[in-house]
């Protein structure tokens, strides 16, 4: 059976530090790789000549969109893959990307999507996860829009979705640049798309900017109709912003709001659950808690927060039972925890006070 053939496309720009990682993760399973540099003062040129001669320099506009389209149409294949630097294909998915390459020409796809994750707690176990279309067929002319944060149009168009992970290992700081690039657009009376309204919302509260977050995720919301995932995200974000500002009514009611909009999600639940317990109703934080470990994890979302559907709500329902004294359901949840993150400092914390707790009970029984 023959295999699709596959342009990789990446747009780079002084990536020195990760690029070989990258490339030499992919480069044996591609038929063709495109580079195009968007001005480079270091070696990344020269550590792209190792993997390919095709290889462009593009003037960078500010226009992330502009780029990527470029890099795009210098594709020759069938499909076009799509990678940052700092991603890395790990070996199990690039043994699954071989063999699906395979259906890939069978089937025809137009969108593949993979599972991105691209940011890890202190053991390296992905606590954010979206889900991304890193291939697509060329024929579809499939365009990117979007000035800061390009976004791939394929709006109308099935999507096949699998289980095939990307890892996303950013080594440079976090810096102000994307914002302030959005606020020089601002600045300039340029109108911002629905998507970069989200975008900028998200630098917004990722740099503390609350006040500024909030009015900018309303007017997303206000202005986009066809994006559920994106929106309840951005509704879970705006009731943090709520939070921050002991709003908790509003807090509240963006939360319940995403119910209208989907089933309910592990991450929208924890916050329900933060909220009343910043409000010193228990009852309640334990409902949702509860409620967060019998929710399914979704097959599909835009942004996923994985430890919210397995060890995170335990955790805390441990802690809360604690409070209340009650070691039995305390212990029964750290337990569970335990089966996701056995030497974390959190369950090892929380068997130390269960032990506490149980002396403390025995001593009790004891005097009476």
């Amino acid at each position: 059976m023959n295999s699709a053939a596959i342009s990789l496309c990446m747009n780079v720009r002084d990536e020195e530090e990760v690029l070989e990682r990258c490339l030499s993760s992919i480069a044996h399973i591609v038929d063709e790789i495109i580079i195009v540099d968007s001005g480079s003062t270091d070696r990344t040129k020269e550590i792209a000549k190792k993997y390919t001669d095709k290889i462009y320099d593009f003037e960078w506009k500010g226009d992330f969109s502009e780029a990527r389209n470029f890099s795009f149409s210098k594709a020759t294949k069938e499909y076009i893959m799509w990678l940052d630097a700092d991603d890395v294909v790990p070996e199990k998915s690039q043994k699954q990307i071989l063999e699906f390459k395979k259906n890939l020409a069978t089937y025809k796809m137009d969108v593949v999507v993979m599972e991105y994750q691209y940011s890890y707690n202190a053991e390296g176990n992905p606590i954010l996860t979206q889900y991304r279309n890193n291939i697509v067929r060329r024929a579809c002319n499939f365009k990117w829009k979007g000035l800061v944060h390009a976004k791939l149009d394929y709006s109308d168009t099935e999507e096949f979705i699998t289980n095939i992970v990307i890892h996303h290992k950013k080594n440079k700081l976090h810096t102000d640049r994307t914002l302030k690039t959005y606020e020089s657009l601002i600045e300039q009376g340029k109108n911002l798309s629905v998507e970069d309204l989200f975008y900028y919302a998200n630098e917004c509260i990722s740099h503390k900017q609350y006040k500024e977050a909030k009015e900018w995720y309303q007017k997303y919301l206000n202005e986009n109709t066809s994006n559920d995932e994106c929106n309840i995200y951005a509704y879970g974000q705006l009731a943090d912003c709520h939070t921050y500002f002991n709003e908790l009514d509003q807090a509240i009611l963006c939360c319940l709001h995403t119910f209208k909009i989907n089933s309910p999600r592990a991450e929208i639940c924890c916050k329900l659950a933060y909220i009343y317990y910043l409000k010193k109703e228990i009852e309640q934080t334990i409902s949702w808690f509860k409620i967060a470990t019998a929710t399914d994890f979704p097959t599909k979302s835009t942004f996923i927060k994985p430890h919210y559907y397995t060890w995170f709500p335990h955790i805390q329902l441990c802690t809360c039972y604690l409070s209340q004294g009650n070691y039995n359901e305390a212990k029964k949840h750290n337990d569970i925890a335990a089966t996701y993150i056995p030497n974390n400092s959190y369950v090892k914390g929380n068997e130390t006070l269960l032990e506490e707790l149980k002396i403390k009970i025995e001593q009790r029984n004891a005097e009476k």
